[in-house]
C-alpha cells in the first residue's frame, strides 16, 4: 500500500503531466496510486449487471486501462479528470462485452425492461443492466451532447458526485446538476418515450 505521501492530490497531478510529456512510468505510477478507485469504480458499475458476470472488477480495471492508453495520447489533467476518463473507458467496455453477448441471442430476445436514471435522496439509482438495456442506454448516450454524455458518464457509471464531476470537466456545480436534469430528462423522452 502507497504511504500517505505518495498518494497526495498534488502527486497524481505532476505525474499525469509527466505522462502527457511522454513518460510511461510516470502513467504505471498513476495507476498504482488509484487503483484502489479504480476498482471501487468497476466493482460499482458490475453491481449493476443483470445477467452472470463476465467481468471481474480486476479484469474491468485492466481492460479500461488499455483502452485509455492505446492508440491517442491519455489527456488527464489531474485525479477527477483521470476517474471521468476511466467511468467513460469501463461503459465502452462494458457495452463491448454486452454487444458480443447479445450477438449470439438475437432471435431469442427477451422482454425489454426499463431502466432509471432517477435521484434517490441525491445518489443515482444503480439498477441491474441487462445487456439489451445497457446497448439501448449506451445509444441514448451517444445522441446526447457531449457535456450531458460525459455528465451522465461522471455520475451513473463513474459514481462521481456532482463537486467531482465539476472539477473533472472544469464547471460549476451549478452546471453539472443544471445539465444533470436536461440530460436525464431527454434520456428519459428517447429511452421511454414521451
Amino acid at each position: 500500500m502507497p504511504d500517505e505521501s505518495a498518494t497526495a492530490p498534488g502527486e497524481v497531478t505532476k505525474l499525469l503531466r509527466d505522462a502527457r510529456e511522454g513518460d510511461h512510468a510516470a502513467l504505471d505510477q498513476v495507476l498504482v496510486l488509484i487503483y484502489d478507485d479504480l476498482r471501487a469504480l468497476a466493482r460499482s458499475q458490475l453491481r449493476r449487471e443483470y445477467q452472470e458476470r463476465t467481468l471481474e472488477p480486476t479484469a474491468l480495471v485492466h481492460e479500461a486501462y488499455l483502452k485509455m492508453v492505446r492508440g491517442a495520447r491519455l489527456q488527464a489533467s489531474d485525479r477527477s479528470h483521470f476517474l471521468a476518463l476511466a467511468a467513460h473507458a469501463m461503459r465502452q467496455v462494458l457495452v463491448d462485452h454486452a454487444r458480443r453477448r447479445t450477438a449470439a441471442k438475437r432471435e431469442g430476445a427477451e422482454q425489454w425492461r426499463p431502466i432509471t436514471l432517477g435521484d434517490v435522496e441525491g445518489k443515482v439509482s444503480r439498477p441491474d443492466l441487462a445487456p439489451e438495456d445497457l446497448l439501448a442506454l449506451d445509444d441514448a448516450l451517444e445522441r446526447l451532447e457531449p457535456r450531458q454524455r460525459r455528465i451522465v458518464e461522471c455520475r451513473f457509471f463513474g459514481g462521481m458526485t456532482d463537486e467531482e464531476i465539476a472539477a473533472a470537466l472544469g464547471v460549476t456545480d451549478r452546471t453539472v446538476r443544471r445539465e444533470w436534469v436536461k440530460a436525464r430528462a431527454w434520456l428519459n423522452r428517447a429511452l421511454y418515450g414521451s
